[in-house]
């Protein structure tokens, strides 16, 4: 009876496996890739026209079911990638990040819930892992974060110490902006950004504090055109690896289809060989009867 009933399990286990096949073959297909991104790009223009009190108005109704339709979409296509990939569908990063995503608007929208409602939106953000030319921005982004710790700890220990100058030197003509570390620091930070810096901050304490610029001028230099340049060459140092990275999968990609055709006309070189030396054999075999 065991024996009969591992055997009637083991067509059944065969029949689960290549239906997973079959399924992952499918969701893996271009077409299916670019239907999906369809839908999150229309997903995401009707989640911006909810926002529309007149678009509301005019098809609030419509706009809804393509959302609910589209969130449909979502979750048949991730259970359909849960079924083909089993426990390995959680071995890909964008692959949880994609169900994350999905599951995020599958919490209930109402009491102390409904601030979910905004996470929606969220969902644009699954065009990151759709198309291959923003995952390679991420990647490059995450490769440069251990890099970028470095600067950061650089840039607050500048703002630290600016801050408690800053305090010290202007903060009893101007509280406002340099009465404390915490002030000073919010200041230096627009200061940082180029945001209104002269007009708005830095001539206004020039005309108590002529001499104001020495402070301000080398701090803008070292944060604006140095530090904060650091993280655009980390980010461009970071793409320029993936790319070589890339570029070295796809030529070892390349040499071992290479190979493998190689392989292959040796082995038809050498049966065709072996056919000939038989013809010979057997012509040989004819001549001397």
């Amino acid at each position: 009876m065991r024996q009969q009933s591992i055997a009637a399990r083991a067509p059944l286990g065969d029949g689960i496996a290549r239906l997973r096949e079959i399924i992952r073959a499918f969701v893996e297909r271009d077409a299916f890739t670019a239907f999906i991104t369809i839908v999150i790009a229309i997903n995401v223009v009707t989640l911006g026209l909810e926002t529309s009190p007149a678009a509301m108005a005019t098809a609030g109704s419509l706009l809804i079911a393509m959302d609910r339709i589209a969130l449909a979409i979502f979750v048949f296509e991730i259970a359909l990638k849960l079924f083909a990939l089993g426990p390995r569908f959680f071995r890909s990063g964008w692959n949880t990040f994609d169900f994350v995503i999905v599951a995020v608007a599958l919490f209930p929208f109402a009491g102390a819930f409904t601030v979910l409602r905004a996470l929606r939106v969220l969902r644009a953000l699954r065009l990151l892992s759709m198309v291959p030319q923003l995952r390679a921005v991420v990647g490059a982004l995450l490769g440069a974060v251990p890099g970028m710790g470095a600067i950061i700890a650089v840039l607050g220990l500048v703002f630290y110490v600016a801050g408690v100058m800053a305090t010290k030197l202007f903060g009893d003509a101007f509280p406002e902006w340099f009465g404390s570390i915490g002030a000073s620091m919010y200041s230096l930070f627009q200061i940082m950004t180029l945001e209104s810096w002269s007009m708005g901050i830095v001539r206004p304490v020039m005309e108590v504090y002529s001499w104001a610029w020495v402070f301000f001028v080398p701090f803008i230099i070292v944060t604006s055109f140095a530090v904060l340049n650091l993280f655009i060459a980390l980010i461009v140092n970071s793409m320029q690896s993936l790319q070589e990275e890339e570029n070295k999968r796809s030529s070892e990609a390349a040499e071992a289809v290479a190979q493998d055709e190689r392989t292959l006309l040796l082995n038809e070189i050498r049966e065709l060989k072996l056919g000939l030396d038989e013809v010979k054999a057997q012509l040989g075999t004819a001549d001397r009867r």
